[in-house]
């Protein structure tokens, strides 16, 4: 389940994330902290300044065979959250705030690959940017 709002990850489309920290028991569990969107992993890990982060991963979407689908006049994007189908959030770009949702809405689609980050916000819209351009001013204003 999701550490921030208790839902079930894998029953919900959109990107995922992990978190380990050194020396932490997230959510009172083993590491790693677990998310069913990207802006609630970085939300999650701005709360927690304090604790030491050793491993960011995010749903790559350059690694993986992705479907966009429409629900309710949304596009939303498939989720896919096996370990090999994650990146380390420092080595990608996030498209931000594009017209296709995650589970928790607005949210940061991560690509290994600049290029396909480019043509999907070419397509679907949003800014692309690094884990360095993400603020906590930045995540309050996604999501639902």
């Amino acid at each position: 389940t999701c550490d921030v709002c208790g839902m079930v990850i894998a029953q919900h489309p959109g990107p995922t994330a992990e978190i380990f920290y050194a020396d932490q028991r997230p959510g009172g569990h083993d590491n790693p902290a677990r998310f069913d969107s990207t802006w609630e992993a970085f939300q999650f890990d701005f709360e927690r300044e304090d604790w030491s982060r050793e491993a960011f991963y995010v749903t790559d979407y350059s690694a993986v065979d992705y479907e966009l689908r429409s629900d309710d006049g949304q596009q939303l994007i498939s989720r896919h959250a096996a370990a090999e189908d994650f990146a380390d959030a420092n080595d990608v770009t996030f498209v931000v705030d594009s017209a296709v949702l995650g589970t928790m809405g607005r949210d940061l689609i991560a690509f290994s690959e600049a290029s396909d980050a480019e043509a999907f916000a070419d397509e679907h819209g949003g800014d692309l940017g690094t884990i360095d351009d993400v603020t906590p001013e930045l995540i309050s204003s996604l999501g639902m």
